[in-house]
């Protein structure tokens, strides 16, 4: 399914993701914002993190050594190896290959760069040569500190290595709210989420919008509540499939 919904709340608490996923209990992919971190979810859970933005950590990195006029091999090879990883999944993508098959082939080649990686982590830690809060430092102490969460992939096919398909859906609500400033009021935010949910979920359904909505919204008001489910795009696309 790539349905998509957005939820929206007035602060960043963590009592707005304990809240939202209090009964979740699958697989929840998310960045390493701390809100995420702890006492969140039901019971059988599965946290993962996002590897592109541990990647982006360390590139960021290189260019402050770049732009010191300065070379650091060891953290050259840690985006290496991260693009290591992402290059199994990019094949698996051009064969085609379905989340067996790219099981599979991540089991095949992942496992020695994760090691390799890990091990050049630790030791670029423990060198003492890297300053804890300069860009390198606090790439590798995040990385290290999530890299259970993200290697869950290893264990789990359908984990993709990064949440960019989550952060393309939200991507022109960031880059509109620039101009928006604001939402005229804290009740309009839920009306608005709902409709972004709906018109995102088509995007990713390839279900035309104007379409659906041409077909839905009709009649809408007189359409008892139970049948609703009838009509969200995942179900109308399915029915279009048919």
């Amino acid at each position: 399914m790539k349905g998509v919904v957005f939820d929206f709340e007035m602060t960043r608490s963590k009592e707005v993701p304990k809240a939202f996923f209090k009964d979740y209990g699958g697989i929840l992919h998310t960045d390493g914002y701390a809100a995420y971190e702890k006492d969140i979810g039901a019971d059988g859970m599965i946290h993962a993190c996002c590897m592109a933005h541990s990647r982006r950590k360390f590139i960021d990195a290189v260019k402050v050594q770049t732009n010191a006029k300065a070379t650091h091999p060891k953290l050259e090879r840690v985006v290496v190896l991260m693009d290591g990883l992402f290059a199994i999944d990019r094949e698996a993508r051009q064969q085609k290959l379905s989340l067996d098959d790219r099981h599979a082939l991540r089991q095949e080649r992942a496992p020695a760069i994760l090691t390799e990686l890990h091990a050049l982590l630790l030791e670029m830690q423990q060198s003492g040569s890297i300053l804890p809060m300069s860009a390198a430092g606090q790439a590798i102490s995040y990385t290290l500190n999530r890299w259970e969460k993200l290697t869950r992939f290893i264990k789990h096919p359908v984990i993709e290595l990064s949440t960019n398909w989550a952060e393309n859906s939200m991507r022109p609500i960031s880059i509109g709210r620039r101009n928006w400033l604001h939402l005229g009021s804290k009740e309009a935010g839920p009306k608005i989420a709902a409709i972004f949910s709906i018109v995102e979920s088509c995007r990713k359904l390839d279900v035309p919008i104007r379409k659906y909505l041409a077909d839905v919204l009709p009649g809408l008001a007189d359409r008892s509540i139970q049948s609703l489910t009838e009509l969200t795009p995942t179900a109308y696309a399915a029915k279009a499939a048919k």
